[in-house]
């Protein structure tokens, strides 16, 4: 949840009924995907309580591994309207050529997800969800170097049943722009960024899900996309589990298989991208 490092906006909801007893409607498509998301959100007077733990692994110079972890209560309002307030934490590893290697962590900053539902999947011909995540950090999220960080992230959130309680299709589409003050030098950077997802899940058996996403994101210097700093291409499998009635957990690890970095050789973008991302997150509704 890391703003900066464009990631399609990640919070969710279970089934909300034992998957063997799943019947049309049943299904809750939010986190059935990776990175990519469902449109759903839940319903009143159901609360969830959600960790979410996304691993980065891989930069051109050096050694860079960061996790970026994540605690949210979803609070559906009404049935299409959610808020979902939660705090982060996170811890770097890194180490550049001369250089020592530094490792870092602890609490890192919070965030308000808000979810508005323009179409619903079960009565449109499709779902389509509103997702706002504004945040405030205390760590720049791509170098680990301490800082205080505003940013928001907005995306639209489209998905369908192509096989009623089978197969299902997601698509997302996301906007992020970030402002960060280094605590060392006091410089401000500024920073947005665009990615497109699109995700498949099918039900191997009751309660499990496997696919594969695909995703293509754009860094750019700049609040309003100014000047294009890189772009990267991702690839993975995804898989989701029923654990209990009111538990479950999702995980993917995608493969940046395609980039540019601007200004630097190489068929990838190691510079502002990572070559791994790992998410794991696991959901309990009461």
């Amino acid at each position: 949840m890391m703003l900066g490092q464009l990631t399609a906006p990640a919070l969710a909801q279970t089934l909300p009924t034992a998957a063997e007893n799943l019947t049309p409607g049943d299904l809750d498509s939010e986190h059935l995907f990776g990175f990519t998301e469902g449109s759903d959100l839940g319903v009143p007077g159901e609360v969830e309580l959600e960790w979410e733990t996304s691993g980065r692994l891989g930069k051109r110079l050096g050694r860079f591994l960061a996790v970026d972890s994540g605690l949210a209560l979803k609070v559906p309002l009404t049935r299409d309207f959610r808020l979902a307030p939660g705090i982060t934490f996170n811890a770097y590893d890194i180490g550049v050529p001369g250089d020592p290697t530094r490792t870092t962590g602890g609490f890192n900053g919070g965030f308000l997800e808000t979810r508005l539902r323009l179409l619903d999947r079960r009565t449109a011909p499709f779902g389509l969800t509103l997702n706002l995540v504004p945040g405030y950090g205390t760590v720049d999220g791509g170098s680990g170097a301490p800082a205080s960080s505003f940013g928001t992230e907005v995306g639209l959130l489209a998905d369908r049943e192509v096989i009623p309680d089978m197969l299902i299709a997601a698509v997302n589409v996301g906007f992020a722009f970030s402002s960060v003050r280094m605590n060392a030098t006091d410089a401000r950077v500024a920073g947005s960024g665009v990615e497109v997802a699109g995700a498949l899940a099918y039900r191997v058996q009751p309660g499990y899900f496997l696919g594969g996403e695909v995703r293509y994101a754009w860094t750019y210097d700049g609040l309003t996309l100014d000047r294009l700093a890189g772009q990267a291409a991702y690839l993975g499998p995804t898989a989701y589990v029923t654990l209990s009635p009111h538990a479950w957990a999702s995980f993917t690890w995608s493969f940046q298989i395609a980039g540019q970095s601007a200004g630097e050789p190489g068929p990838l973008d190691l510079s502002s991208f990572d070559r791994h991302q790992m998410r794991l997150r696991v959901g309990y509704s009461f």
